[in-house]
């Protein structure tokens, strides 16, 4: 089963919280992720911090139109204490 994000929030810089359907959370520093032509304008903080939750698709989403699968923000996720 494809991992679902069930909340998010944008934190600072370039991290994110996230709490996933099966109840794990953590955040998600994307500082090291933003290269390409659709990520770099993220490299704005004013821009990263537009980020939203999709409805739909459950994962993180931005106005340009970039964002990122669940389960690669899975793999990054850093547990909360």
């Amino acid at each position: 089963m494809l991992p679902r994000i069930a909340d998010a929030r944008y934190i600072s810089g370039y991290t994110v919280w996230l709490r996933y359907t099966d109840g794990s959370e953590g955040t998600v520093d994307l500082a090291g992720e933003l290269t390409g032509p659709i990520f770099e304008p993220l490299r704005d903080r004013a821009a990263f911090a537009q980020v939203r939750l999709h409805p739909e698709l459950r994962t993180l989403v931005w106005p340009n139109g970039a964002d990122f699968a669940p389960e690669f923000l899975r793999s990054r996720l850093r547990a909360a204490a």
